[in-house]
């Protein structure tokens, strides 16, 4: 029985038992305290007419004090049982009536995405669909969370995504991709219904177990995304190893062009020098685009920022100039022991992590609270008995990629508090724990979020290249659009947007070096600049056609 049905019940039972009570007290004491003795069912009648403040006709005026009270005590009850019938019948009722009812069929529309179903990486990509007022269509099957999508603004209808109904009524035939994230098993079933109601729709959906892929293919999906065995991989690059003093590569930008990310380490020759006295433009010939303090982005860096160790560097050079930088950013003396990681959390991002790792050498040992043969610690990441069980005491390196944000933020103020020095890399399912994950101690935080985001907009639009899904910032490749006709000065696109552009691609051609105040862009032209999410959603805001 659902719960307003039982409410209901229990709302009636209460009105007989209280009205049967008052009707066999009220009949008593008139025949005992007033002297008046009379028919049950007459005493019933002043019950009703009392809870109802209809009256009392003859039985108005009692000369003892017991049936006063009686009468006022009555009042009351009949006054509570009207509240209580409001609370039960008409709030619920009003409520239903004046909420807005979320559409179970899409408007008229065409060139859409239609988005099955919502979720925080979906929500990404409807951000990077809104950025391109680039119309879209959300299939929700929870009544409840489509009431507040709905409600929030949000393009939705509500309906089952595996429904070939339903996807009809997102107007599929007329949509430019379908894009699917309710479940690994959910989206194959999506993309059979897609394609038996819009046969040359393009289906692009996210897997959790990248295994899974093949049968994804075989169910006539266009393209299959695993962001949580990129984000392992992306985890694995920040931890120095035996190998190699940092697996991490950069992105090549033309034929001699890279942009990279690199920390300052413990007693490297920048380490807590102010950014105008490491001249690094001087020495080295690159241009710092920007820089992490903390879990904050910054650019342009300011002249008395400090290059504090752990400070993140988002430069590019040439290859050559680049390396010197990277071999400076480092400590001065590094030990080549065998590291050893801790890995808390063995998903599919925690398996993807600790592959290359072990490859390259590093000790690893993987911690889960499910027992399985590649788990050495079974055990919860938030108990510290745990995390020490593990050896988090002499690691060099946690990195937690547990299913639960809250979980890993408290792992993190934990494993902090027990190693200080730990460089603690982390996976955040929700772009909002970002920041919480940094406060808590995190040195190097990646968003599942914002990498799927990022994927499926490079694999949805053809106009844009994504090429760093699995960076802080994202590097893409986008026509010059509303840039035409100016120079890089004259829009001051750096100050505005937050953006950099670090490269022009003009008739084949990649041009690196130019002059922001007489470079003139064209039609033609293609851009490739880097930024943070939100900064590239502002450049394209702005200037994407």
């Amino acid at each position: 029985m659902r719960a307003p049905t039982r409410r209901t019940g229990f709302y009636f039972l209460l009105v007989i038992v209280t009205t049967l009570l008052f009707t066999v007290v009220y009949n008593t004491g008139m025949a005992v305290w007033e002297g008046r003795p009379q028919p049950l069912y007459r005493s019933l009648e002043v019950v009703v007419q009392s809870f109802t403040t209809t009256g009392y006709g003859e039985d108005a005026g009692w000369s003892s004090p017991q049936m006063n009270f009686l009468v006022i005590l009555m009042q009351f009850a009949g006054i509570g049982l009207i509240l209580t019938a409001v609370d039960i019948f008409a709030v619920p009722w009003l409520r239903d009536t004046l909420s807005p009812t979320v559409p179970e069929v899409a408007p008229e529309i065409t060139g859409h995405v239609v988005v099955c179903a919502h979720t925080s990486r979906t929500e990404t990509f409807i951000s990077e669909l809104d950025a391109r007022d680039q119309p879209y269509v959300l299939v929700e099957p929870d009544i409840e969370t489509a009431t507040e999508l709905h409600e929030s603004g949000y393009r939705v209808i509500h309906g089952d995504p595996e429904s070939t109904d339903v996807l009809t009524n997102a107007q599929i035939g007329e949509a430019v991709a379908v894009v699917a994230d309710g479940g690994d098993d959910t989206n194959a079933s999506i993309a059979l219904s897609a394609h038996d109601v819009a046969p040359e729709v393009r289906v692009i959906t996210l897997v959790s177990d990248a295994s899974l892929r093949r049968y994804h293919l075989a169910a006539g999906v266009d393209a299959v995304l695993s962001p949580r065995q990129l984000l392992g991989e992306s985890l694995a690059a920040q931890i120095p190893t035996t190998v190699t003093t940092e697996i991490e590569s950069g992105i090549p930008i033309g034929d001699d062009l890279e942009l990279i990310e690199l920390t300052i380490d413990d007693e490297s020759e920048f380490d807590s020098q102010r950014f105008e006295e490491a001249r690094l433009r001087e020495r080295f010939g690159i241009t710092v685009i920007g820089a992490w303090f903390g879990g904050e982005f910054v650019t342009p860096v300011g002249r008395d920022d400090t290059l504090v160790p752990g400070t993140r560097l988002l430069v590019t050079g040439e290859p050559t100039q680049v390396e010197e930088l990277q071999a400076a950013t480092a400590a001065t003396v590094r030990e080549f022991t065998t590291p050893r990681v801790v890995l808390a959390g063995y998903g599919d991002s925690g398996a993807a992590a600790a592959a290359p790792l072990r490859e390259a050498g590093t000790e690893v040992t993987v911690l889960d609270i499910e027992p399985s043969g590649a788990v050495d610690t079974v055990g919860d990441a938030r108990e510290p008995e745990v995390l020490a069980a593990a050896g988090i005491e002499t690691a060099d390196a946690l990195v937690l990629t547990v299913s639960d944000d809250t979980t890993a933020i408290l792992a993190t103020l934990i494993a902090r508090e027990l190693h200080p020095e730990l460089k603690i890399l982390v996976r955040a399912n929700e772009r909002a724990s970002v920041d919480k994950l940094y406060r808590a101690g995190a040195d190097y935080v990646q968003s599942l979020a914002a990498i799927s985001g990022r994927m499926l907009a490079d694999t949805v639009f053809e106009d844009e290249e994504v090429l760093a899904y699995s960076k802080q910032v994202s590097v893409v490749r986008l026509p010059a659009g509303g840039l035409a006709g100016t120079t890089l000065a004259a829009e001051r696109l750096r100050t505005e947007t937050g953006s950099t552009v670090i490269a022009i691609e003009r008739d084949g051609e990649t041009i690196t070096d130019f002059d922001p105040q007489r470079f003139t862009f064209t039609d033609d032209d293609e851009v490739i600049i880097a930024g943070t999410d939100d900064a590239i959603r502002r450049f394209e805001d702005r200037y994407s056609r």
